[in-house]
């Protein structure tokens, strides 16, 4: 009898303290919907704007090298100077047969001369001076030839001093002053860097978004995140796209051209190109309220009747501590901003509800 009491006590106790429980109370929010942007990274290849190899046009001894690694150069300053005595000599016999050619057309011409003369007097008949004139013609034919010897010959003595071809910065010098150089080999290369070609490449769904936005007159401006990290001061602009896809990749490369006044970028760098997109009317919610369960996202909604369950939201991007999801959710459901990991499904809660405002000021600030 005295159990029995003992139960009956107990049970009563319990239930009269099931009764006086109240519902915990959480901070809820709800979505919000508003035009926001998105930054999207793109691993990025950086080439100058021109950059080319300097070979040597012909064999010989390297006698002289008028610049340093890293020297910045014009056009037209002499880099290199290749042993050239042969090739002066051949110039020489160039000239001296062409003055020799001269001196033939000048004694021809004077027998024409002579030949008319003697035609005009029946002394010789038309065929010996047409002979005459043949000569000459022949003669006035070597001495164009000899002109076209002479200026190859020029031209050939030229590429004894390589040039540069354009304003510009001097590279690695690998063959030194006194190496044998054969025609063709490579004596340095020259980058102009004043600006440079940002390479990245980009999705056929982002190619087609990108087109549209430009038909709509939308910016081409991107921004450039260097290989430490830090962001490039200067804008740069797309200018153009690859003409196809990449079969195995199924992307497309973009191009775009940054200034480089400082010559901070060069050939061959890398880098990351931020491309920014605007979304209009796209549902948002802080990343507070969600969880993760086997790689799928959930948020916590709380029904009418004040339980809670377990709602499978998609993110269609990231912002710093909020979420874009597709549209699963609307601007009238609530959603447990504080304490999900406390709460199951099925729990009655007691709801404070937050202003979403209230929840991104301090984020947008803390940031």
């Amino acid at each position: 009898m005295i159990l029995g009491m003992c139960v009956i006590v107990l049970i009563s106790s319990c239930s009269t303290t099931s009764q006086n429980e109240q519902p915990e109370t959480y901070k809820v929010t709800t979505p919000i919907i508003a035009d926001t942007s998105i930054t999207t990274e793109y691993v990025a290849e950086i080439n100058a704007l021109q950059n080319v190899e300097i070979r040597s046009r012909l064999s010989g001894f390297i006698e002289a090298i008028m610049v340093d690694e890293g020297q910045t150069v014009r056009r037209g300053q002499t880099l290199f100077s290749i042993s050239s005595k042969t090739l002066q000599q051949e110039l020489g016999k160039a000239k001296a047969a062409l003055k020799s050619a001269k001196a033939d057309v000048k004694s021809a011409e004077i027998e024409l001369e002579n030949s008319k003369k003697l035609l005009d007097k029946n002394i010789i008949g038309k065929p010996e001076y047409d002979l005459a004139e043949t000569k000459v013609e022949a003669l006035r034919a070597k001495v164009e030839e000899a002109e076209s010897d002479k200026a190859q010959a020029e031209i050939n003595l030229s590429f004894a001093q390589i040039k540069a071809p354009f304003d510009g910065i001097i590279n690695r010098i690998p063959n030194k002053i006194g190496s044998l150089v054969e025609e063709g080999t490579l004596l340095t290369s020259i980058s102009n860097n004043k600006e440079v070609y940002v390479y990245f490449n980009v999705s056929e769904k982002e190619y087609l978004e990108y087109t549209a936005s430009q038909s709509e007159g939308k910016s081409n401006t991107v921004s450039l995140i260097l290989a430490n990290g830090a962001n490039y001061k200067y804008k740069g602009k797309i200018e153009t796209t690859e003409s196809e896809f990449n079969k195995s990749t199924g992307n497309i490369a973009f191009r775009a051209r940054f200034p480089n006044p400082e010559n901070l970028l060069k050939h061959g760098s890398s880098g990351k190109v931020q491309m920014k997109k605007m979304l209009h009317n796209v549902v948002l919610i802080p990343q507070k309220s969600t969880f993760e369960i086997q790689e799928n996202i959930y948020v916590y909604k709380v029904k009418s009747d004040s339980s809670v369950e377990q709602q499978k939201v998609i993110p269609i991007a990231r912002l710093p501590h909020l979420y874009i999801i597709e549209p699963t959710l609307s601007t009238s459901d609530l959603i447990i901003y504080e304490g999900i990991q406390k709460v199951k499904d099925g729990d009655i809660i007691k709801s404070d509800v937050v202003s979403f405002s209230k929840i991104v000021k301090p984020l947008i600030q803390r940031k």
